[in-house]
């Protein structure tokens, strides 16, 4: 079992910044992949981001340059960086943890990011 909480969301105009955090109740060295996923208002969710336990990323297209995912071994909490945030990029961001080794995967539960224009 994995517990993911998510922190970080809020009310931001366009152009600002903000962090996410997702905190793991599992060391994130046991974790194959973790990953940051966002859902908008009546679309289907969709991948931001992920990294490895080895330390490789991969970013959706809409979200290159803009946003960094990275981990912080000792505190099993990884982050996202969000720059120059667009009104689009407004959804619930879901923080998930891929077992593979397990076939199990775990979802935080969300944190809000809104962005005005």
């Amino acid at each position: 079992q994995v517990q993911l909480v998510e922190s970080g969301g809020g009310l931001m105009q366009a152009g600002g910044s903000l962090r996410l955090s997702c905190a793991s109740s599992r060391s994130i060295f046991s974790i194959n992949t973790m990953g940051w996923y966002r859902q908008a208002p009546g679309k289907q969710r969709e991948l931001v981001a992920t990294i490895t336990n080895g330390g490789r990323t991969n970013y959706a297209d809409s979200v290159k340059g803009r946003f960094t995912i990275s981990k912080d071994n000792a505190k099993n909490t990884v982050y996202l960086q969000m720059n120059s945030l667009k009104p689009e990029d407004t959804a619930v961001y879901y923080c998930k943890a891929d077992l593979t080794y397990l076939g199990r995967n775990y979802w935080g539960q969300g944190t809000q990011v809104t962005v005005s224009s």
